[in-house]
């Protein structure tokens, strides 16, 4: 048995010298499948769900080539990689919808903090209650992901001293989630928050990982890890999305694998281990020092993911998809993006150079995947 994944990625859209220039009002009216977010410089597609990676792949790359050509009409404008503004414009919002009541809201709550790139990497468990553990273990597990994908050490031109100022700076809201013993327990919090306003709707739960679904908080039918910064090698996406789904495999087959069994800490306790280690790892990325949910002891992320990388490469391989999680130890070896930025950056490279030799670098990239998979797929 193997899940079902897809992805919502937002992405920021600009020059080639990487400045970003909202484009969205002008794409999601002329071209299917891209929505809007409430600030005009990024830009929001979602794939389907599969089960093949190879089909998840094209899921991907697809709409990004699309968007290019798009682009290239509009005038010389590409696609910006990073997951913050990372060059400037943090000091104003640009509504990209300004008849929008939530888009009001968010923008007189939040600002800039969440003007910001992503992607969200969705799975699919039916039952609720192994959702909910699923929830629980990812929870505690989910700095690692964040640590993997690292795109935005830089803000307005500068390092921020964050390897992710996303999720530095990310206003998780509600501001005390607990860990959910139950979808009763879930459906109760999440009515309770609602009622109280802390929640404006079903969607405005941010937090590191969430059960989603279709009818919200009743109807649920995946987990959405959205903690991750917007990874634009999609080799390198696969990658930490395999790992993910292999640690499901094992929540799912062991019912025993749950904190609130296997972990000697509190609830409380252990959410509160939990925001330490993701602020340390939106600080310090894989070379983070963070507190194991299970026993309290301290371990280097970079550490912790090659132990459940161990376990994970015997699951990928019974069920045949080791070979798109095998490229996560060139992300151990050679560090995350936000790692090679800031040694360029060290070196006396300015972040706009940085930038720009990434944009034309993910460009070569999708031209060669494009080339070896699925351009029969793009028209």
């Amino acid at each position: 048995m193997v899940l079902s994944k897809g992805f919502e990625i937002e992405i920021y859209t600009g020059t080639p010298q990487g400045d970003i220039v909202g484009l969205s009002d002008k794409i999601t009216s002329e071209l299917d499948g891209f929505m809007r977010e409430p600030d005009s410089r990024n830009v929001e597609y979602v794939t389907a769900p599969f089960f093949d990676y190879e089909q998840l792949l094209c899921g991907l790359l697809c709409p990004r080539l699309k968007l290019r050509k798009y682009l290239q009409k509009l005038g010389n404008y590409t696609l910006i990689p990073g997951s913050t503004l990372s060059l400037g414009g943090s000091d104003k919002f640009l509504r990209s919808d300004p008849n929008s009541a939530y888009h009001e809201y968010i923008e007189q709550t939040y600002g800039t903090k969440v003007v910001t790139a992503s992607v969200h990497i969705n799975v699919g468990i039916s039952d609720p209650e192994i959702l909910m553990r699923a929830c629980r273990v990812i929870r505690l597990e989910a700095p690692l992901y964040l640590a993997l994908s690292a795109s935005s050490p830089f803000l307005d031109g500068k390092a921020s001293g964050y390897h992710s100022t996303r999720w530095g700076l990310f206003p998780q809201t509600p501001s005390y989630v607990p860990l959910f013993t139950s979808h009763a327990d879930h459906i109760n919090w999440v009515e309770q928050q609602l009622e109280s306003g802390t929640m404006q709707n079903v969607r405005h739960l941010w937090t590191s990982v969430r059960p989603n679904g279709d009818r919200r908080p009743y109807d649920l039918n995946r987990l959405e890890l959205r903690i991750c910064d917007l990874v634009t090698d999609p080799i390198a996406l696969l990658a930490i999305s395999a790992l993910l789904e292999a640690r499901l495999l094992q929540v799912i087959d062991n019912p025993n694998l749950d904190p609130l069994i296997k972990s000697s800490f509190s609830p409380e306790e252990l959410i509160a281990i939990t925001t330490q280690n993701e602020i340390a790892c939106a600080t310090s990325s894989l070379d983070a020092q963070l507190i194991h949910w299970a026993d309290g002891r301290t371990i280097k992320a970079r550490d912790w993911i090659s132990e459940l990388d161990e376990s994970a490469t015997a699951i990928a391989k019974q069920y045949g998809f080791r070979c798109f999680l095998s490229p996560l130890q060139k992300i151990l070896r050679e560090g995350n993006q936000a790692q090679r930025w800031l040694q360029l950056h060290s070196l006396g490279v300015s972040s706009r150079n940085v930038i720009t030799q990434a944009i034309s670098s993910i460009r070569e990239r999708e031209l060669e995947l494009e080339d070896k998979l699925c351009s029969s797929l793009v028209a």
